[in-house]
């Protein structure tokens, strides 16, 4: 039996010097967290120090994908920098809640909040 590749989608949109959002859509998984992790280190590396990461269209997050978001937000922390997770998805939001990760992230509804967000931070 064949099992179709996970659908995941990556990509990232620089909004200024400082301020990067990162989007993914699909299943974050011990298969497609690699390439997540890749992408969000290469920004904070980049010197992006307001991070926002559009799960809008995640339908999945595991273990190993919690573990790329935690060991970015440690990572952007040390650079005094700042990491907003846009999440409305019930199911990956619940995952956040049983974890107690929800009080660890700042979650917002959607990608402009989120965006609206990490500006306010940078300037505070």
């Amino acid at each position: 039996m064949a099992f179709d590749a996970p659908q995941f989608d990556l990509s990232e949109q620089e909004l200024d010097d400082t301020t990067a959002v990162i989007r993914v859509a699909g299943e974050i998984h011990a298969t497609t967290a690699p390439g997540f992790s890749e992408r969000l280190n290469g920004a904070i590396d980049g010197g992006k120090t307001g991070v926002v990461l559009d799960l809008t269209g995640v339908e999945f997050i595991d273990s190993t994908g919690l573990s790329v978001l935690l060991n970015g937000l440690r990572r952007i922390t040390r650079v005094r920098g700042s990491m907003v997770i846009a999440c409305a998805n019930p199911t990956v939001l619940r995952l956040f809640e049983i974890t107690k990760l929800d009080s660890t992230f700042e979650i917002l509804p959607d990608c402009d909040d989120a965006v609206a967000r990490i500006r306010q931070l940078a300037a505070d």
